[in-house]
């Protein structure tokens, strides 16, 4: 390892930090740099302002993401967590780029001019990366979020046809709030060491980071260890998990694996990770939950992959909700006029109905993320969902492409033009519990989670909002409004408040089609129960009349008439009054029930000859007696 040197030769007169690294050839040869904030408040950087492992690591993967890279590869040692290596094959950093790293923390050059001139952004635009990409990185510290894993990493980037390959060591400051505040200018954030060393693979490019020396809070988080120590005082374990140490040593129950895992050895990553997303779904099938939640399911680290891959730029592990076929769903898109009904589809995608792109918020270039043996994808599923008892048998999608440029007022004030796709899903069960709420994704990547009070829609309709999930694929705008941790926004930016607007609206719409709906089917389901219970009993009624009564195919008609109305022939028909039977009753179709199957019960009685001797009043206030009987509460 290379010798640190005096801080009398962190500056060297004449010569820029990025000159300084691409001449140095050897791991001899190491250049000393501080790392600087261009703002002091960014310094709090360095002690974490994200709130979990999964949001370091996402940053991480949106910077892979940035840098034009297909793949990237997350390994750990779950369950110890002693390390963890994050690699891409992305564009890599030069030493320009690493220079302005290091001089820059939240000083992104991603979306300034000299971006170009870095070669991490194209010439002529800004927002995109050299492959084409829409950044989602912002203002350039996402690499230092690995300060909630660690406050020393290591760096290894190398760009395309360069010989020689750089290497960083990265120790971070911890900042305090007893810095006076009377210190401008630059923040020292940290102290880097950087050399390079040659290359063999001279096509190759990427960055790898190696985590070592994890913080003791990072190595509890992802092992679950105040989980673990509660199910010893008899709190149940997760069902999926891998696994979890005592004194540093992996245990398990006597005969037992040491983890509980939901998919098999054999499986490939794709495999796996698909049998992890089924266990959820799996869950409801087999009645082992009502409410499968991920929190209760899976320990840290399979909640930790599943927060990552719903956040990244990701292909779904089924179809896209906006490409989903109608043998899973019944879809629709939202019409311009808020007072119309939504539009039912009866063919095509819901993506061809809005005419958008059918990989919207999954990304046109290929991208793949692995963790250990999983290959990431959204743990999203609208296909191939249980069966249900409800009314309304497949999910809801409903669609919609919102474009505002707020009336032409001024981008100073309005944040500039705001475009975005939404769907947002009715199903009887949302699974997980945690994605019953509204995601908002910016260029393909969350932040966040679901938003289970629907951004605080305020109208009580507590059922129905239990079954509800949405995305909204931000393609144009927002971005103003994020938080600079990307897990939250500012509520009161003009385009938090349109999305909020709209979202709101249409959660309403989207409720008022399913009430509609299931109204319809209900009413249906009521006909047809009732036509097979007149059929069922009529058949029972010949049944018994021909059994009963030889020579005769049919039982004799039961008329209802009123007093007064003529009389017929017993044998010809069987007369009854519904005022007498049936009392005040009102029509409904209970009423109606009723009436069918006392006209069935008569003809029965009328086999076995039971009324041939009793007189039309007798007859009435027998049926009426038997009406009675068949309303007592049981």
């Amino acid at each position: 390892m290379a010798q640190v040197a005096s801080d009398s030769e962190f500056v060297q007169a004449g010569r820029s930090l990025a000159e300084r690294i691409a001449n140095s050839r050897s791991e001899h040869e190491v250049v000393q740099a501080r790392l600087t904030t261009d703002e002091r408040v960014l310094a709090r950087v360095t002690d974490g302002i994200y709130r979990e492992p999964s949001s370091a690591l996402r940053e991480l993967i949106s910077n892979a993401y940035d840098a034009d890279a297909t793949e990237v590869v997350i390994q750990t040692d779950r369950p110890r967590f002693s390390s963890i290596r994050i690699a891409d094959n992305g564009n890599g950093m030069s030493p320009e780029v690493l220079a302005h790293v290091v001089e820059h923390i939240g000083g992104s050059a991603k979306r300034s001019p000299g971006g170009g001139d870095l070669g991490i952004t194209q010439i002529d635009n800004r927002f995109l990366s050299p492959g084409g990409r829409r950044l989602i990185g912002r203002i350039g510290i996402g690499l230092f979020s690995v300060s909630q894993l660690t406050h020393s990493f290591q760096i290894i980037t190398k760009v395309k046809d360069d010989p020689w390959r750089t290497v960083a060591v990265v120790r971070l400051r911890t900042f305090s709030d007893e810095a006076s505040d009377a210190d401008n200018g630059p923040y020292e954030a940290g102290l880097v060491s950087i050399w390079r060393v040659a290359a063999r693979d001279i096509d190759a490019s990427g960055t790898t980071i190696v985590l070592t020396e994890l913080q003791r809070h990072t190595v509890r988080t992802l092992s679950d260890a105040d989980r673990w120590y509660r199910v010893q005082g008899g709190e149940k374990p997760p069902r999926y998990h891998v696994g979890r140490l005592e004194s540093g040593e992996l245990v398990s129950d006597e005969g037992e694996p040491a983890d509980s895992l939901p998919w098999k050895d054999t499986d490939d990553g794709l495999a796996a990770f698909t049998s992890l997303v089924d266990s959820v779904w799996e869950e409801l099938r087999t009645g082992n939950s009502r409410n499968p939640s991920i929190d209760f399911l899976f320990d840290k680290y399979l909640q930790t992959v599943w927060e990552l891959a719903l956040a990244a730029p990701l292909a779904y592990v089924g179809a896209h909700p906006l490409m989903v076929g109608p043998e899973d769903a019944d879809r629709y898109v939202f019409q311009a006029n808020k007072r119309e009904p939504a539009r039912p589809l009866a063919g095509g995608s819901i993506a061809s109905a809005l005419e958008v792109e059918e990989d919207i918020g999954t990304g046109k270039q290929p991208f793949r993320v692995f963790v250990d043996n999983l290959e990431l994808r959204r743990p999203i599923r609208l296909e191939g969902l249980p069966s249900t008892s409800h009314a309304i048998k497949k999910p809801l999608v409903f669609g919609d492409r919102v474009r505002e440029d707020f009336g032409g007022v001024d981008a100073a004030r309005s944040g500039g033009p705001l475009e975005f796709i939404a769907y947002i899903m009715w199903a009887p069960k949302i699974a997980p519990i945690e994605h019953n709420g509204a995601l908002i994704r910016v260029h393909g990547a969350s932040g966040t989670l679901f938003d289970q009070t629907f951004l605080d829609y305020g109208i009580a309709e507590t059922t129905r909002l239990r079954q509800l999930t949405c995305e909204i694929f931000v393609t144009r705008g927002f971005e103003a409004a994020l938080n600079i941790d990307r897990e939250g926004f500012n509520q009161a930016h003009p385009h938090a408040r349109r999305i909020t607007s709209w979202l709101h609206a249409s959660i309403g719409r989207a409720i008022n089609t399913q009430k509609t709906l299931a109204s319809r089917l209900h009413k249906e389901g009521r006909l047809a129960a009732a036509a097979g219970h007149v059929a069922e009993l009529d058949r029972i009624a010949k049944r018994t009349w021909r059994q009963r009564q030889s020579g005769s195919s049919e039982p004799p008609p039961v008329t209802w008439a009123y007093p007064g109305g003529g009389s017929s022939s017993m044998v010809d028909s069987i007369r009854l009054e519904p005022e007498t039977v049936l009392g005040e009753r009102r029509a409904s179709p209970a009423a109606e029930r009723e009436r069918m199957t006392l006209a069935a019960i008569a003809q029965i009685l009328a086999a076995y000859n039971l009324l041939e001797n009793l007189s039309p009043e007798e007859t009435n206030e027998l049926m009426k007696a038997l009406a009675t009987a068949l309303r007592a509460e049981p």
